[in-house]
């Protein structure tokens, strides 16, 4: 009896842990939270080997999910605002610009001024096609930036 004991509570501890894996899917997915979803089962592992409290296991759960919407909270703005392309300042051609000064606009995207709390002001030509603001460009009309 021992025997069918034991695996009788071991029956009914798989199917709880099938029906919280399962509740755990169907929560992370309203919260949506996906990274939490697929890193509570390594956690919870992890929690269960080191003994940790309720409060430690909810900690790294959410400061995963945390760390993981601040990494790719930019990207989902980005895709929100529909630009028709995406750019870098490591893709600028400063020979269109001639007038830009090259560590000048490298020094401005280093964003010192957001830290400073200083205003940065951009004067000179600039063409808005549709919502975008951009530099006449003489050579290519434009069409270099589409």
């Amino acid at each position: 009896m021992t025997t069918k004991t034991a695996t009788t509570k071991t029956a009914a501890a798989s199917v709880a842990s099938r029906d919280l894996t399962a509740e755990i899917g169907f929560l992370t997915r309203a919260l949506k939270a996906p990274t939490m979803r697929e890193a509570v089962a390594r956690l919870a592992e992890r929690a269960r080997a080191e003994s940790w409290t309720h409060e430690e296991f909810l900690v790294a759960c959410l400061q995963r999910e945390v760390s993981a919407r601040e990494s790719h909270g930019g990207e989902g703005r980005i895709r929100a605002a529909r630009f028709p392309s995406r750019k870098s300042l490591e893709e600028f051609d400063f020979d269109h610009a001639r007038g830009l000064k090259r560590d000048t606009i490298a020094h401005l995207g280093t964003l010192d001024f957001v830290v400073a709390k200083d205003n940065v002001v951009f004067l000179g030509p600039v063409v808005i096609v549709g919502s975008v603001a951009r530099w006449p460009h003489s050579a290519c009309s434009g069409r270099c930036c589409d």
